[in-house]
């Protein structure tokens, strides 16, 4: 097996920072794979990326050093199988609530006996090594999305599922699950995020999260192991509008360029 950094940054209880891809380009991937970062996540739940541009992206991401991880749309056990077999090593799962949402996340990423998982994988057997189905029940990582006020109600439930090493918070979701604003700063919203921080460190989970540039810090203080620093859109729309403000002689709010 290759090396697989965000597993490693779970285990050992490192921070692993990311990068999201929400285009359909196996260049945008290869690029993002080699600068460097733990996991490049190929978003097919809210990205414009279906299977048949995934199965590229994951090549592409064999390039680099990034684990190569998917975002499926919908905790559905063809899709997870799916994209393991096209080569992800971590796969997270949205809109978990329950108990019963994660153990049915974990099954569809597992084989038998943990597991109800499908053998074939077609493509990341030749990639990971003749050892793959022997060994991708401890090496691959089902990574449930608790992004809801039901999610955090459960959310001893879910941490305590047998497989569930690390969690995903969706900010915007969560937000919204509260009656709240996409990007609020309601008090409640972050009594809930150090909420589910303080139950992964009683669990022994790693507590991840979908960052912007300007709030990786806040998150990385508040306990978050795992973050997702940029994605694609918001690195080229930043860089974008900075040389073109530069040109103009203009100033930006780098806070409001980083795209989705």
């Amino acid at each position: 097996m290759r090396p697989n950094p965000l597993l490693d940054s779970i285990r050992s209880r490192q921070v692993a920072v990311g990068v999201w891809l929400s285009t359909p380009s196996s260049v945008t991937a290869e690029v993002a794979g080699r600068v460097g970062f733990d996991y490049a996540c190929v978003d097919m739940q809210h990205g414009l990326i279906d299977y048949s541009d995934a199965v590229p992206m994951l090549q592409a991401l064999t390039l680099g050093g990034a684990t190569p991880t998917v975002r499926v749309p919908w905790n559905e056990p063809g899709i997870i199988g799916k994209v393991l077999d096209a080569g992800a090593m971590a796969v997270i799962v949205p809109m978990v609530n329950t108990a019963e949402d994660a153990a049915a996340a974990m099954a569809s990423g597992k084989y038998a006996p943990q597991g109800s998982r499908s053998s074939g994988p077609i493509r990341v057997a030749p990639v990971e090594g003749p050892e793959y189905a022997d060994v991708a029940n401890d090496h691959v990582q089902i990574i449930p999305m608790v992004e809801t006020v039901e999610a955090v109600s459960n959310i001893d439930a879910i941490l305590t599922t047998p497989g569930v090493e690390a969690i995903y918070v969706g900010p915007a979701d969560l937000a919204v699950s509260m009656g709240l604003k996409r990007g609020t700063d309601d008090p409640s919203f972050f009594e809930n995020l150090a909420h589910i921080v303080a139950k992964c460190e009683e669990h022994g989970v790693t507590p991840g999260i979908h960052c912007f540039p300007h709030t990786i810090e806040g998150q990385l203080d508040r306990g978050f192991r795992m973050v997702t620093a940029q994605s694609d859109l918001g690195a080229m729309t930043a860089a974008l509008t900075g040389v073109l403000s530069h040109a103009r002689g203009e100033s930006i709010d780098a806070d409001n360029s980083s795209g989705y």
